[in-house]
């Protein structure tokens, strides 16, 4: 069967992190040989749609997942402009439910998270392992420090383009309106990519996204297909405003002029009242649970430290696909805004959209 062959460019990236792990603490060593093999062991595992598709041994069902995929990738190349590569032409199956586990983290008191800083992402709010076990004892070291944290499964990722990013066992079973959601998204982060920026990247992968599910429900989408992406998005955007009416009050709690211990006194019952309306919610939906994870571990700061990452400008991106009327040209707007620095970035996109 045909492996993955690692190029200049992924053989780069494996450099980068090398030269880091020289330059930090034991277990920074630690922490990026997890991640080199991880990532090595990743791509090993992948092999091509075509072959998969072959193997008298592959199960039917996968083969329809696998069909889909590969349909929804020419999608993304022939309507979208995506990039044209070897991402998610290959498929990995893995025996754990998800690819990696993130650490999370923010003060007791504040909601704006930890950073940590890599040779190729630049700095980000999480911190990526490949088992959870290293990252629930990474977790515990955080905590210890007197810090919120959590631990978040995380099925899909992208590299950026360093290496052919495949499909994998963690999301094939998505629905197939989810499932484009996802490669679009992530294809997007090989179009575009500022290092420390990830209100601007997620922000232009999710209207991508978005946008992109659109034209590809209208072209393929059937009527059943359609009415569960729109309950879907429902539920999503109905979660992501419960969410965001929680973070709002906790930042008013944690700017006020209230003692530390008046604060955590209404940090907790913030808490709980979330919890309280996350379950009057559920009902709304006729019991769906696609979210009780989110509370699998006490909520904290760190749950909701991430949240506005993904969606601040969205709708200033929507609003420049529209001014420029296709993908390319708004991926071409998109990297002209890459080039600024952050705060003239920031400011032109709030003037394209609310955020």
């Amino acid at each position: 069967m045909n492996r993955f062959k690692f190029g200049k460019a992924a053989r780069a990236v494996l450099l980068a992190g090398a030269a880091g792990a020289l330059l930090a603490s034991c277990s920074g060593l630690n922490y990026y040989a997890q991640a080199a093999q991880g990532q090595l062991s990743l791509l090993s595992d992948a092999r091509p749609i075509d072959d998969w598709l072959a193997d008298t041994g592959t199960d039917a069902k996968l083969k329809l997942r696998l069909s889909m995929a590969r349909q929804i990738r020419r999608f993304a190349v022939s309507e979208l402009g995506l990039p044209d590569n070897g991402s998610y032409r290959n498929y990995a199956a893995l025996k754990r439910p998800y690819v990696l586990w993130n650490v999370v983290a923010t003060p007791e008191l504040s909601l704006k998270p930890i950073e940590w800083c890599f040779p190729v992402a630049g700095c980000v709010n999480y911190r990526g392992y490949y088992g959870k076990s290293d990252a629930q004892e990474y977790a515990r070291t955080l905590r210890a420090e007197g810090n919120d944290v959590q631990v978040d499964g995380v099925r899909a990722y992208s590299t950026l383009g360093w290496f052919n990013d495949p499909l994998i066992s963690t999301f094939i079973n998505f629905p197939d309106a989810e499932l484009a959601r996802l490669i679009f998204h992530e294809l997007s982060h090989q179009v575009v990519y500022v290092a420390g920026d990830s209100q601007f990247n997620e922000s232009f992968a999710s209207a991508v996204e978005e946008a992109g599910v659109e034209r590809w429900l209208a072209a393929f989408g059937t009527e059943a297909t359609r009415v569960n992406y729109a309950r879907f998005a429902g539920r999503k955007n109905d979660f992501l405003n419960l969410l965001l009416k929680y973070r709002g009050a906790l930042e008013q709690n944690y700017a006020s002029a209230e003692a530390d211990a008046q604060k955590r006194a209404l940090k907790a019952r913030l808490f709980q009242q979330l919890k309280d309306e996350y379950q009057v919610l559920k009902e709304s939906w006729g019991g769906y649970k696609g979210y009780d994870r989110f509370f699998a571990e006490p909520l904290s700061n760190a749950h909701l430290a991430s949240i506005a990452t993904y969606n601040d400008f969205v709708p200033a991106f929507r609003a420049l696909l529209q001014r420029e009327k296709s993908f390319p040209r708004l991926y071409a707007s998109a990297r002209r805004l890459a080039k600024l620095e952050r705060e003239e970035r920031h400011r032109r996109l709030k003037l394209l959209g609310p955020a």
